[in-house]
């Protein structure tokens, strides 16, 4: 995730149009850069498009956000849901949508911009968010959590007692993971203006906003909807059951 491919496409884009634009100029439109960069133009274009304002594929690194999502999962991201943005600079010039508490949402990590991370939202400006005796607390209302038992972990991570609950973010019911044998955290703080609280699924091994703080409106890049595909060499491959799964 640490590939600035938006850039790469973009003077990937401008390359193609200047050598089309320079080829019909001068009446090489004959020539084979010409001809490749007429041909390449509008397929890139819609792939800058596409990637840029609707949907941006993503693939899962790391352990962080298990039970819902696993290292191998190839996601779908909606880059509209917060609003549209430029590529390459990142400047929002239209306003859909602000994040819920309860959404997946993949930002730019706010202490090296360069890379992207994938967290749940579970407090918005002026939420204070507590975490005590690894339960969240949203303004007061903790957050209900119900056993499901202990979790059997596709990565073979039998070195910890890791359990698996339902937690209750306001409407939304999602699955989550602790880790019985891991320190507590505790926090206690209110939202900033303009920030969002962030935290993994795989609540004892995520470093996360309770490590490194909120994270600002204008490292948003876009809600998780959708695993399209999921591929883990170490796990056997392809997990096809996965393929199509809804992020909750």
């Amino acid at each position: 995730m640490n590939v600035d491919f938006s850039l790469f496409l973009v003077l990937l884009v401008l390359l193609c149009g200047v050598v089309w634009a320079l080829g019909a100029a001068f009446k090489k439109t004959d020539s084979w850069p010409v001809e490749y960069a007429k041909s390449f133009f509008p397929l890139l274009l819609l792939v800058l498009v596409l990637r840029s304002f609707i949907f941006e594929p993503f693939r899962i690194p790391s352990g962080s956000m298990k039970p819902t999502l696993l290292v191998g999962d190839f996601i779908l991201v909606n880059k509209f849901a917060y609003g549209v943005r430029l590529p390459v600079i990142h400047k929002k010039i239209l306003d859909l949508g602000e994040p819920e508490r309860g959404d997946v949402a993949v930002f730019r990590f706010p202490r090296n911009p360069k890379l992207d991370y994938i967290k749940r939202i579970v407090g918005v400006p002026g939420d204070r968010v507590q975490y005590r005796d690894k339960k969240l607390i949203i303004n007061g209302v903790e957050a209900a959590q119900t056993l499901i038992g202990d979790y059997d972990d596709p990565d073979g991570n039998f070195g910890s007692q890791i359990v698996e609950f339902t937690e209750q973010l306001g409407d939304l019911e999602h699955n989550m993971l602790i880790t019985a044998n891991r320190r507590n955290l505790d926090i206690d703080l209110t939202v900033p203006e303009g920030t969002y609280f962030a935290v993994g699924d795989n609540r004892d091994n995520s470093e996360d906003s309770r490590y490194w703080g909120t994270v600002p409106e204008e490292n948003l890049v876009g809600k998780a909807f959708l695993v399209w595909m999921h591929f883990n060499w170490d796990n056997g491959g392809v997990a096809w059951s996965r393929i199509g799964d809804r992020i909750q």
